[in-house]
Protein backbone atom coordinates (compact mmCIF):
# COMPACT_ATOMS: atom_id res chain seq x y z
CA UNK A 1 0.00 0.00 0.00
CA UNK A 2 1.01 3.96 -0.63
CA UNK A 3 0.92 4.75 2.96
CA UNK A 4 3.69 2.33 3.72
CA UNK A 5 5.55 4.19 0.96
CA UNK A 6 4.72 7.57 2.35
CA UNK A 7 8.42 9.05 3.29
CA UNK A 8 9.25 8.42 -0.29
CA UNK A 9 6.22 9.35 -1.84
CA UNK A 10 6.94 12.86 0.00
CA UNK A 11 10.68 13.08 -1.55
CA UNK A 12 9.90 11.99 -4.75
CA UNK A 13 6.92 14.65 -4.94
CA UNK A 14 9.36 17.56 -3.87
CA UNK A 15 12.14 17.09 -6.18
CA UNK A 16 9.51 16.76 -8.88
CA UNK A 17 7.77 19.40 -8.48
CA UNK A 18 11.49 21.22 -7.71
CA UNK A 19 13.06 20.42 -11.37
CA UNK A 20 9.36 21.36 -12.70
CA UNK A 21 9.83 25.06 -11.38
CA UNK A 22 13.39 25.01 -13.10
CA UNK A 23 12.37 23.76 -16.31
CA UNK A 24 9.38 26.94 -16.26
CA UNK A 25 12.19 29.47 -15.53
CA UNK A 26 14.45 28.21 -17.78
CA UNK A 27 12.50 29.96 -20.39
CA UNK A 28 13.83 33.30 -18.93
CA UNK A 29 17.48 31.16 -18.63
CA UNK A 30 20.55 32.41 -20.62
CA UNK A 31 18.77 35.56 -22.29
CA UNK A 32 16.90 34.01 -24.99
CA UNK A 33 16.67 36.14 -28.27
CA UNK A 34 13.58 35.44 -29.49
CA UNK A 35 11.72 32.03 -28.38
CA UNK A 36 9.55 32.45 -31.33
CA UNK A 37 12.21 30.79 -33.65
CA UNK A 38 13.83 27.69 -33.91
CA UNK A 39 17.43 28.00 -33.30
CA UNK A 40 16.10 29.33 -29.69
CA UNK A 41 13.43 27.03 -28.67
CA UNK A 42 14.48 23.76 -30.40
CA UNK A 43 18.57 23.87 -29.73
CA UNK A 44 18.66 26.97 -26.91
CA UNK A 45 20.07 29.58 -28.94
CA UNK A 46 22.92 27.12 -29.94
CA UNK A 47 25.13 28.67 -27.32
CA UNK A 48 25.79 25.47 -24.64
CA UNK A 49 29.34 25.37 -24.11
CA UNK A 50 31.36 22.27 -21.98
CA UNK A 51 29.57 21.97 -19.16
CA UNK A 52 26.25 22.22 -20.07
CA UNK A 53 26.37 20.35 -22.84
CA UNK A 54 28.02 17.66 -20.88
CA UNK A 55 25.03 16.93 -18.32
CA UNK A 56 22.69 17.54 -21.50
CA UNK A 57 24.30 15.06 -23.67
CA UNK A 58 24.76 12.35 -21.15
CA UNK A 59 21.28 13.11 -19.67
CA UNK A 60 20.22 12.56 -22.53
CA UNK A 61 21.55 9.42 -23.66
CA UNK A 62 21.99 7.75 -20.00
CA UNK A 63 17.90 7.27 -19.20
CA UNK A 64 15.20 6.09 -16.81
CA UNK A 65 15.28 3.63 -18.55
CA UNK A 66 18.82 2.79 -18.78
CA UNK A 67 18.81 2.97 -14.97
CA UNK A 68 15.78 0.22 -14.66
CA UNK A 69 16.28 -1.45 -17.92
CA UNK A 70 20.03 -2.12 -17.55
CA UNK A 71 19.95 -4.05 -14.22
CA UNK A 72 16.94 -5.73 -15.02
CA UNK A 73 18.63 -7.62 -17.84
CA UNK A 74 21.55 -8.47 -15.41
CA UNK A 75 19.27 -9.96 -13.23
CA UNK A 76 17.24 -11.64 -15.88
CA UNK A 77 20.45 -13.14 -18.07
CA UNK A 78 23.57 -12.23 -16.67
CA UNK A 79 26.60 -11.03 -18.39
CA UNK A 80 24.38 -10.59 -21.69
CA UNK A 81 23.00 -7.22 -19.90
CA UNK A 82 26.43 -6.12 -19.90
CA UNK A 83 26.22 -5.15 -23.67
CA UNK A 84 25.57 -0.87 -23.48
CA UNK A 85 28.65 -0.93 -21.63
CA UNK A 86 31.10 -1.46 -24.29
CA UNK A 87 28.70 0.56 -26.83
CA UNK A 88 28.73 3.28 -24.86
CA UNK A 89 33.00 3.24 -24.98
CA UNK A 90 32.89 2.39 -28.66
CA UNK A 91 30.50 5.12 -30.04
CA UNK A 92 32.52 8.44 -28.53
CA UNK A 93 35.32 7.70 -30.97
CA UNK A 94 33.09 6.89 -33.73
CA UNK A 95 31.08 9.88 -33.36
CA UNK A 96 34.01 11.88 -32.80
CA UNK A 97 34.65 12.17 -36.06
CA UNK A 98 30.95 12.59 -37.41
CA UNK A 99 29.41 14.81 -35.06
CA UNK A 100 32.22 17.60 -35.67
CA UNK A 101 31.49 18.06 -39.25
CA UNK A 102 27.72 17.73 -38.49
CA UNK A 103 27.98 20.38 -36.13
CA UNK A 104 30.20 22.38 -38.84
CA UNK A 105 27.92 22.01 -41.52
CA UNK A 106 24.93 22.75 -39.86
CA UNK A 107 26.60 26.18 -38.26
CA UNK A 108 27.56 27.34 -41.66
CA UNK A 109 23.97 26.42 -43.60
CA UNK A 110 21.34 26.80 -40.19
CA UNK A 111 20.60 23.29 -40.22
CA UNK A 112 17.90 21.91 -37.39
CA UNK A 113 18.15 18.04 -38.29
CA UNK A 114 20.12 15.59 -39.41
CA UNK A 115 17.23 15.48 -42.70
CA UNK A 116 18.51 19.09 -43.30
CA UNK A 117 21.56 17.95 -43.95
CA UNK A 118 20.68 15.40 -46.27
CA UNK A 119 18.41 17.55 -48.08
CA UNK A 120 20.64 20.10 -48.54
CA UNK A 121 24.03 17.51 -49.29
CA UNK A 122 21.94 15.13 -51.63
CA UNK A 123 19.43 17.51 -52.94
CA UNK A 124 16.42 14.83 -52.25
CA UNK A 125 13.56 15.93 -50.45
CA UNK A 126 12.36 12.78 -50.80
CA UNK A 127 15.45 10.85 -49.13
CA UNK A 128 15.17 13.96 -46.44
CA UNK A 129 11.45 12.82 -46.12
CA UNK A 130 12.70 9.23 -45.31
CA UNK A 131 15.08 9.96 -42.92
CA UNK A 132 12.36 12.49 -40.71
CA UNK A 133 10.01 10.01 -40.61
CA UNK A 134 12.55 7.28 -39.99
CA UNK A 135 13.51 9.14 -36.65
CA UNK A 136 10.40 10.28 -35.47
CA UNK A 137 8.55 6.73 -35.69
CA UNK A 138 11.78 5.61 -33.80
CA UNK A 139 12.18 8.18 -30.70
CA UNK A 140 8.44 7.64 -30.09
CA UNK A 141 8.73 4.11 -28.25
CA UNK A 142 11.92 5.44 -26.44
CA UNK A 143 9.43 7.96 -25.44
CA UNK A 144 7.55 5.79 -24.16
CA UNK A 145 10.21 3.85 -22.27
CA UNK A 146 11.01 6.45 -19.93
CA UNK A 147 7.77 6.07 -19.03
CA UNK A 148 8.17 2.64 -18.25
CA UNK A 149 10.87 3.98 -16.26
CA UNK A 150 8.49 6.12 -14.03
CA UNK A 151 5.95 2.94 -14.00
CA UNK A 152 8.61 0.77 -12.19
CA UNK A 153 9.09 3.68 -9.68
CA UNK A 154 5.80 4.12 -9.02
CA UNK A 155 4.75 0.07 -8.29
CA UNK A 156 7.09 0.23 -5.87
CA UNK A 157 5.82 2.96 -4.40
CA UNK A 158 2.46 0.97 -3.83
CA UNK A 159 0.99 4.01 -6.43
CA UNK A 160 -1.50 1.92 -8.78
CA UNK A 161 -5.28 1.38 -8.92
CA UNK A 162 -7.52 -1.04 -10.34
CA UNK A 163 -8.74 0.60 -13.16
CA UNK A 164 -6.09 1.62 -16.28
CA UNK A 165 -7.24 5.60 -15.89
CA UNK A 166 -6.15 5.52 -11.66
CA UNK A 167 -2.98 3.20 -12.94
CA UNK A 168 -2.06 5.63 -15.15
CA UNK A 169 -2.85 8.86 -13.68
CA UNK A 170 0.55 10.26 -11.88
CA UNK A 171 2.08 9.37 -15.26
CA UNK A 172 -0.12 10.88 -17.21
CA UNK A 173 0.03 14.00 -14.60
CA UNK A 174 3.94 14.13 -15.04
CA UNK A 175 3.88 14.58 -18.70
CA UNK A 176 1.02 17.09 -18.37
CA UNK A 177 3.51 19.24 -16.44
CA UNK A 178 6.50 17.86 -18.67
CA UNK A 179 4.48 18.50 -21.86
CA UNK A 180 3.93 22.37 -20.52
CA UNK A 181 7.22 23.64 -19.46
CA UNK A 182 8.84 22.00 -22.48
CA UNK A 183 6.50 24.02 -24.55
CA UNK A 184 7.31 27.13 -22.72
CA UNK A 185 11.01 26.69 -22.31
CA UNK A 186 11.78 24.64 -25.06
CA UNK A 187 15.67 22.86 -24.86
CA UNK A 188 16.53 25.01 -22.28
CA UNK A 189 14.10 23.81 -19.71
CA UNK A 190 15.73 20.01 -19.92
CA UNK A 191 19.30 21.89 -20.12
CA UNK A 192 18.60 22.96 -16.57
CA UNK A 193 17.00 20.55 -15.25
CA UNK A 194 19.93 17.48 -16.56
CA UNK A 195 21.99 19.45 -13.91
CA UNK A 196 20.28 17.65 -10.86
CA UNK A 197 19.05 14.78 -12.88
CA UNK A 198 22.64 13.76 -13.47
CA UNK A 199 23.96 15.06 -9.79
CA UNK A 200 21.33 12.70 -8.14
CA UNK A 201 21.92 9.57 -10.05
CA UNK A 202 25.69 9.77 -9.79
CA UNK A 203 24.74 10.28 -5.30
CA UNK A 204 22.65 7.10 -5.50
CA UNK A 205 24.54 4.90 -7.41
CA UNK A 206 28.05 5.47 -6.18
CA UNK A 207 26.18 5.32 -2.48
CA UNK A 208 24.99 2.15 -3.60
CA UNK A 209 27.55 0.39 -4.88
CA UNK A 210 29.94 1.36 -1.77
CA UNK A 211 26.89 0.20 0.58
CA UNK A 212 25.09 -2.72 -0.67
CA UNK A 213 28.40 -4.66 -0.76
CA UNK A 214 28.98 -4.57 2.70
CA UNK A 215 25.56 -5.22 3.74
CA UNK A 216 25.25 -8.27 1.20
CA UNK A 217 28.53 -9.70 2.46
CA UNK A 218 31.08 -8.41 -0.31
CA UNK A 219 31.21 -9.13 -4.11
CA UNK A 220 32.35 -12.89 -3.41
CA UNK A 221 28.79 -13.31 -2.30
CA UNK A 222 26.90 -11.16 -4.80
CA UNK A 223 28.45 -12.83 -7.86
CA UNK A 224 28.10 -16.01 -6.11
CA UNK A 225 24.27 -15.86 -5.62
CA UNK A 226 24.12 -14.77 -9.38
CA UNK A 227 26.35 -17.42 -10.30
CA UNK A 228 24.30 -20.01 -8.28
CA UNK A 229 21.03 -18.63 -9.97
CA UNK A 230 22.01 -19.01 -13.72
CA UNK A 231 23.39 -22.36 -13.61
CA UNK A 232 19.87 -23.67 -12.57
CA UNK A 233 18.43 -21.42 -15.63
CA UNK A 234 17.01 -23.51 -18.65
CA UNK A 235 18.13 -20.76 -21.11
CA UNK A 236 21.38 -21.56 -22.42
CA UNK A 237 22.72 -18.36 -23.03
CA UNK A 238 22.42 -17.42 -19.19
CA UNK A 239 25.11 -16.54 -16.66
CA UNK A 240 27.89 -14.00 -15.76
CA UNK A 241 30.34 -15.12 -18.57
CA UNK A 242 29.64 -14.88 -21.83
CA UNK A 243 29.42 -18.37 -23.90
CA UNK A 244 29.12 -19.98 -27.53
CA UNK A 245 25.50 -19.29 -27.46
CA UNK A 246 25.54 -15.65 -26.99
CA UNK A 247 29.01 -14.14 -27.87
CA UNK A 248 27.90 -13.46 -31.37
CA UNK A 249 24.38 -11.75 -30.48
CA UNK A 250 26.42 -9.50 -27.64
CA UNK A 251 29.35 -8.00 -30.05
CA UNK A 252 26.67 -7.64 -33.12
CA UNK A 253 24.43 -5.68 -30.88
CA UNK A 254 26.89 -3.95 -29.13
CA UNK A 255 28.37 -2.23 -32.14
CA UNK A 256 25.07 -2.13 -33.75
CA UNK A 257 23.67 -0.11 -30.34
CA UNK A 258 26.73 1.88 -30.92
CA UNK A 259 26.53 3.32 -34.56
CA UNK A 260 22.16 3.76 -33.49
CA UNK A 261 22.36 6.12 -30.77
CA UNK A 262 24.00 9.04 -32.06
CA UNK A 263 21.94 8.99 -35.33
CA UNK A 264 18.77 9.00 -33.15
CA UNK A 265 17.89 13.08 -33.34
CA UNK A 266 17.40 13.61 -29.70
CA UNK A 267 21.20 12.84 -29.83
CA UNK A 268 21.91 15.03 -32.55
CA UNK A 269 20.13 18.20 -31.04
CA UNK A 270 22.13 17.94 -27.92
CA UNK A 271 24.81 18.13 -29.93
CA UNK A 272 24.17 21.14 -32.37
CA UNK A 273 22.65 23.25 -29.36
CA UNK A 274 26.63 23.19 -28.79
CA UNK A 275 28.52 26.81 -29.13
CA UNK A 276 31.74 25.22 -31.27
CA UNK A 277 33.31 22.21 -31.93
CA UNK A 278 36.04 22.48 -29.34
CA UNK A 279 32.98 21.90 -27.08
CA UNK A 280 32.04 18.74 -29.07
CA UNK A 281 35.75 17.98 -28.84
CA UNK A 282 36.17 18.21 -25.03
CA UNK A 283 32.81 16.61 -24.64
CA UNK A 284 33.28 13.41 -26.55
CA UNK A 285 36.60 13.10 -24.14
CA UNK A 286 34.99 13.30 -20.99
CA UNK A 287 31.47 11.62 -21.45
CA UNK A 288 33.10 7.94 -21.25
CA UNK A 289 32.69 8.74 -17.55
CA UNK A 290 29.12 7.98 -17.58
CA UNK A 291 29.86 4.63 -19.37
CA UNK A 292 31.94 3.87 -15.66
CA UNK A 293 28.52 4.96 -14.00
CA UNK A 294 26.08 2.41 -16.65
CA UNK A 295 28.76 -0.56 -15.59
CA UNK A 296 28.00 0.54 -12.03
CA UNK A 297 24.63 0.85 -12.92
CA UNK A 298 24.27 -2.46 -14.35
CA UNK A 299 25.74 -4.39 -11.13
CA UNK A 300 22.66 -3.46 -9.29
CA UNK A 301 21.02 -6.45 -11.14
CA UNK A 302 23.31 -9.39 -9.29
CA UNK A 303 22.90 -7.49 -6.24
CA UNK A 304 19.33 -7.75 -6.44
CA UNK A 305 19.54 -11.43 -6.74
CA UNK A 306 21.98 -11.65 -3.80
CA UNK A 307 19.30 -9.46 -2.10
CA UNK A 308 16.77 -11.77 -3.03
CA UNK A 309 14.61 -9.31 -5.01
CA UNK A 310 11.49 -10.91 -6.01
CA UNK A 311 9.66 -8.38 -8.89
CA UNK A 312 6.46 -7.19 -8.92
CA UNK A 313 4.09 -8.92 -10.87
CA UNK A 314 3.81 -7.85 -15.18
CA UNK A 315 0.61 -6.35 -16.56
CA UNK A 316 -0.32 -9.73 -18.21
CA UNK A 317 -1.39 -12.98 -15.86
CA UNK A 318 1.60 -14.97 -15.07
CA UNK A 319 4.34 -12.60 -15.73
CA UNK A 320 6.52 -10.65 -13.75
CA UNK A 321 7.85 -7.28 -14.25
CA UNK A 322 11.87 -7.11 -14.15
CA UNK A 323 12.14 -3.57 -14.27
CA UNK A 324 10.53 -3.44 -10.90
CA UNK A 325 13.60 -4.89 -8.97
CA UNK A 326 16.40 -1.78 -8.80
CA UNK A 327 13.17 -0.14 -7.20
CA UNK A 328 12.29 -2.68 -4.85
CA UNK A 329 16.15 -3.11 -4.14
CA UNK A 330 16.61 0.49 -2.79
CA UNK A 331 13.32 -0.21 -0.84
CA UNK A 332 14.55 -2.89 0.85
CA UNK A 333 18.13 -2.01 1.65
CA UNK A 334 17.98 1.69 2.14
CA UNK A 335 16.32 3.95 4.82
CA UNK A 336 12.71 5.21 3.22
CA UNK A 337 14.22 8.66 3.03
CA UNK A 338 16.89 8.12 0.86
CA UNK A 339 15.12 5.55 -1.30
CA UNK A 340 12.74 8.81 -1.62
CA UNK A 341 15.78 10.58 -3.55
CA UNK A 342 16.52 6.89 -5.89
CA UNK A 343 13.06 7.07 -6.83
CA UNK A 344 13.60 10.99 -7.68
CA UNK A 345 16.61 10.27 -9.63
CA UNK A 346 14.85 7.71 -11.71
CA UNK A 347 11.86 10.02 -12.14
CA UNK A 348 13.55 12.93 -13.50
CA UNK A 349 16.23 10.48 -15.08
CA UNK A 350 13.03 10.28 -17.25
CA UNK A 351 11.56 13.98 -17.83
CA UNK A 352 15.14 15.34 -19.61
CA UNK A 353 15.16 12.71 -22.32
CA UNK A 354 11.76 12.56 -22.90
CA UNK A 355 11.73 16.64 -23.47
CA UNK A 356 14.95 16.24 -25.64
CA UNK A 357 13.16 13.43 -27.74
CA UNK A 358 9.56 15.26 -28.10
CA UNK A 359 11.29 18.64 -29.05
CA UNK A 360 13.76 16.28 -31.58
CA UNK A 361 10.79 14.81 -32.84
CA UNK A 362 8.63 18.08 -32.95
CA UNK A 363 11.64 19.98 -35.25
CA UNK A 364 12.04 17.13 -37.48
CA UNK A 365 7.87 17.13 -38.34
CA UNK A 366 8.56 20.90 -38.50
CA UNK A 367 11.39 21.72 -40.71
CA UNK A 368 10.97 18.07 -43.27
CA UNK A 369 7.25 17.19 -43.17
CA UNK A 370 5.48 20.41 -42.51
CA UNK A 371 7.93 23.40 -44.00
CA UNK A 372 8.84 20.81 -47.41
CA UNK A 373 5.49 19.60 -47.69
CA UNK A 374 2.70 21.93 -46.48
CA UNK A 375 3.70 25.17 -46.33
CA UNK A 376 7.29 26.60 -47.74
CA UNK A 377 6.63 29.97 -46.84
CA UNK A 378 6.00 29.59 -42.87
CA UNK A 379 8.31 32.08 -40.80
CA UNK A 380 10.59 31.51 -37.98
CA UNK A 381 7.66 31.75 -35.87
CA UNK A 382 5.25 29.76 -37.81
CA UNK A 383 8.20 26.95 -37.34
CA UNK A 384 8.80 27.46 -34.11
CA UNK A 385 4.60 27.15 -32.97
CA UNK A 386 4.46 24.33 -34.88
CA UNK A 387 7.50 22.73 -33.41
CA UNK A 388 5.64 23.28 -29.96
CA UNK A 389 2.35 22.04 -31.03
CA UNK A 390 4.13 18.73 -32.62
CA UNK A 391 6.07 18.34 -28.97
CA UNK A 392 2.68 18.04 -27.19
CA UNK A 393 1.19 15.55 -29.49
CA UNK A 394 4.57 13.58 -29.28
CA UNK A 395 4.05 13.30 -26.13
CA UNK A 396 0.66 12.27 -25.98
CA UNK A 397 1.57 9.51 -27.96
CA UNK A 398 4.17 8.23 -25.43
CA UNK A 399 1.46 7.93 -22.71
CA UNK A 400 -0.86 6.60 -25.23
CA UNK A 401 1.77 3.72 -25.74
CA UNK A 402 2.20 2.87 -22.42
CA UNK A 403 -1.95 3.33 -21.26
CA UNK A 404 -3.34 1.00 -24.57
CA UNK A 405 0.21 -1.46 -24.82
CA UNK A 406 1.49 -3.78 -23.10
CA UNK A 407 4.74 -2.56 -21.23
CA UNK A 408 6.52 -5.45 -22.32
CA UNK A 409 5.68 -4.74 -25.80
CA UNK A 410 6.89 -0.78 -25.49
CA UNK A 411 10.48 -2.36 -24.71
CA UNK A 412 10.40 -4.38 -27.81
CA UNK A 413 9.41 -1.31 -29.73
CA UNK A 414 12.88 0.38 -28.96
CA UNK A 415 14.92 -2.50 -29.80
CA UNK A 416 13.20 -2.04 -32.85
CA UNK A 417 13.86 1.22 -33.39
CA UNK A 418 17.49 0.48 -33.11
CA UNK A 419 17.04 -1.00 -36.19
CA UNK A 420 15.04 1.08 -37.50
CA UNK A 421 17.24 4.30 -37.14
CA UNK A 422 20.64 2.56 -38.48
CA UNK A 423 19.23 2.43 -41.86
CA UNK A 424 19.67 6.49 -41.98
CA UNK A 425 23.85 5.95 -41.42
CA UNK A 426 24.57 5.76 -45.64
CA UNK A 427 22.54 9.22 -45.67
CA UNK A 428 23.43 10.81 -42.67
CA UNK A 429 27.15 9.62 -40.99
CA UNK A 430 28.43 8.63 -44.26
CA UNK A 431 26.94 11.37 -46.32
CA UNK A 432 28.78 13.93 -44.23
CA UNK A 433 32.40 12.20 -45.97
CA UNK A 434 31.40 11.71 -49.24
CA UNK A 435 28.66 12.12 -51.77
CA UNK A 436 29.83 8.83 -53.68
CA UNK A 437 26.56 7.47 -53.14
CA UNK A 438 23.68 8.68 -55.33
CA UNK A 439 20.39 9.72 -54.06
CA UNK A 440 18.40 7.37 -55.51
CA UNK A 441 20.38 4.46 -54.44
CA UNK A 442 20.18 5.45 -50.68
CA UNK A 443 16.39 5.44 -51.09
CA UNK A 444 16.74 2.02 -52.59
CA UNK A 445 19.28 1.33 -49.74
CA UNK A 446 16.77 2.37 -47.40
CA UNK A 447 13.68 0.59 -48.46
CA UNK A 448 16.23 -2.57 -48.84
CA UNK A 449 17.22 -2.19 -45.37
CA UNK A 450 14.05 -1.52 -43.80
CA UNK A 451 12.10 -4.10 -45.62
CA UNK A 452 14.64 -7.02 -44.90
CA UNK A 453 14.89 -5.56 -41.37
CA UNK A 454 10.98 -5.26 -40.38
CA UNK A 455 11.00 -9.10 -42.23
CA UNK A 456 13.83 -10.57 -39.85
CA UNK A 457 11.75 -8.68 -36.37
CA UNK A 458 8.85 -10.67 -37.73
CA UNK A 459 10.52 -13.59 -37.78
CA UNK A 460 11.21 -13.35 -34.06
CA UNK A 461 9.06 -15.14 -31.55
CA UNK A 462 9.17 -15.92 -27.83
CA UNK A 463 6.70 -17.74 -25.35
CA UNK A 464 4.20 -14.80 -24.64
CA UNK A 465 4.45 -13.37 -28.24
CA UNK A 466 4.62 -14.77 -31.68
CA UNK A 467 6.60 -11.84 -33.52
CA UNK A 468 8.67 -8.10 -32.75
CA UNK A 469 9.45 -10.25 -29.46
CA UNK A 470 13.11 -8.54 -30.00
CA UNK A 471 16.26 -7.99 -31.74
CA UNK A 472 18.26 -11.35 -31.98
CA UNK A 473 17.45 -13.32 -35.06
CA UNK A 474 17.89 -16.95 -35.03
CA UNK A 475 21.04 -17.87 -37.50
CA UNK A 476 18.82 -20.72 -37.85
CA UNK A 477 16.27 -19.12 -40.59
CA UNK A 478 18.67 -18.21 -42.68
CA UNK A 479 19.82 -22.06 -43.20
CA UNK A 480 22.78 -22.28 -40.50
CA UNK A 481 23.16 -25.23 -38.27
CA UNK A 482 23.50 -23.27 -35.13
CA UNK A 483 21.28 -22.35 -32.20
CA UNK A 484 23.76 -18.71 -32.40
CA UNK A 485 21.45 -15.19 -32.91
CA UNK A 486 22.69 -11.94 -34.35
CA UNK A 487 21.52 -8.40 -33.85
CA UNK A 488 18.53 -7.58 -36.78
CA UNK A 489 20.15 -3.82 -37.05
CA UNK A 490 23.63 -4.85 -38.56
CA UNK A 491 22.81 -7.70 -40.96
CA UNK A 492 19.62 -5.03 -42.48
CA UNK A 493 22.60 -1.82 -42.63
CA UNK A 494 25.34 -4.10 -44.56
CA UNK A 495 22.60 -4.92 -46.92
CA UNK A 496 20.96 -1.76 -47.05
CA UNK A 497 24.69 -0.56 -48.25
CA UNK A 498 25.30 -3.00 -50.35
CA UNK A 499 21.99 -2.43 -52.71
CA UNK A 500 23.59 1.56 -52.05
CA UNK A 501 26.70 0.64 -53.29
CA UNK A 502 25.87 -1.55 -56.22
CA UNK A 503 22.41 0.48 -57.30
CA UNK A 504 25.18 3.80 -57.52
CA UNK A 505 27.04 2.30 -59.95
CA UNK A 506 24.23 1.35 -61.91
CA UNK A 507 22.73 5.01 -61.59
CA UNK A 508 26.26 6.15 -62.53
CA UNK A 509 26.69 4.10 -65.63
CA UNK A 510 23.13 5.19 -67.32
CA UNK A 511 24.27 8.53 -66.07
CA UNK A 512 21.03 9.89 -64.33
CA UNK A 513 21.38 12.88 -62.93
CA UNK A 514 22.38 13.17 -59.09
CA UNK A 515 21.69 16.84 -58.21
CA UNK A 516 23.32 19.70 -56.90
CA UNK A 517 25.35 19.51 -53.62
CA UNK A 518 24.51 22.38 -51.43
CA UNK A 519 27.35 22.39 -49.40
CA UNK A 520 31.23 22.54 -49.87
CA UNK A 521 34.03 20.98 -48.34
CA UNK A 522 35.27 24.13 -46.46
CA UNK A 523 32.00 24.06 -44.60
CA UNK A 524 32.24 20.87 -42.98
CA UNK A 525 35.71 22.47 -40.89
CA UNK A 526 33.47 25.46 -39.92
CA UNK A 527 33.69 26.80 -36.37
CA UNK A 528 32.04 29.71 -33.97
CA UNK A 529 32.40 32.89 -35.94
CA UNK A 530 32.06 31.58 -39.58
CA UNK A 531 29.55 32.81 -41.30
CA UNK A 532 26.10 31.42 -42.06
CA UNK A 533 24.71 30.96 -45.32
CA UNK A 534 20.94 31.89 -45.65
CA UNK A 535 19.17 28.41 -45.03
CA UNK A 536 18.39 27.09 -48.64
CA UNK A 537 21.07 29.31 -50.42
CA UNK A 538 23.31 26.94 -52.83
CA UNK A 539 26.77 26.85 -52.15
CA UNK A 540 27.01 27.23 -56.44
CA UNK A 541 25.66 29.74 -57.47
CA UNK A 542 26.27 28.75 -60.90
CA UNK A 543 25.06 25.65 -60.86
CA UNK A 544 21.41 24.97 -62.75
CA UNK A 545 18.69 23.12 -60.47
CA UNK A 546 18.29 19.75 -61.10
CA UNK A 547 14.96 17.56 -61.02
CA UNK A 548 15.17 15.45 -57.46
CA UNK A 549 14.87 12.33 -56.59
Amino acid sequence: MWRDHLTEIIIFTLLFLLVSVMGFVAARWRAPRDMAHLDEWGLGGRNFGGWITWFLVGGDLYTAYTFVAVPALVFGAGAMGFFAVPYTIVIYPLVFLVLCRLWSVSHRHGFVTPADFVRSRFDSPVLALLVAITGIVATMPYIALQLVGIEAVLKAMGVTGESTLARHLPIIVAFAILAAYTYQSGLRAPALIAFVKDTLIYIVILVAVLYLPYKLGGWGEIFGAADAKFDASPSPGDGILLNANNQLQYVTLAFGSALALFLYPHSITGVLASRNRDVIKRNMSALPAYSLLLGLIALLGYMAIAADVKPLPGASEGTVDNNTIVPLLFDQQFPSWFTGVAYAAIGIGALVPAAIMSIAAANLFTRNIYKEYLRRDATPAQEANVSKITSLVVKIGAVACIVFLDPQFSIDLQLIGGVIILQTLPAVALGLYTRWFHRGALIAGWVAGMGLGMWMLYQISSPTRKHFAGSAFPLEKFGFDTPKTIYVGIVAVLVNLLVAAILTLILRAVKVREGVDGTTSDDYFADEGDPRVTPGERRDADAAPEPVA
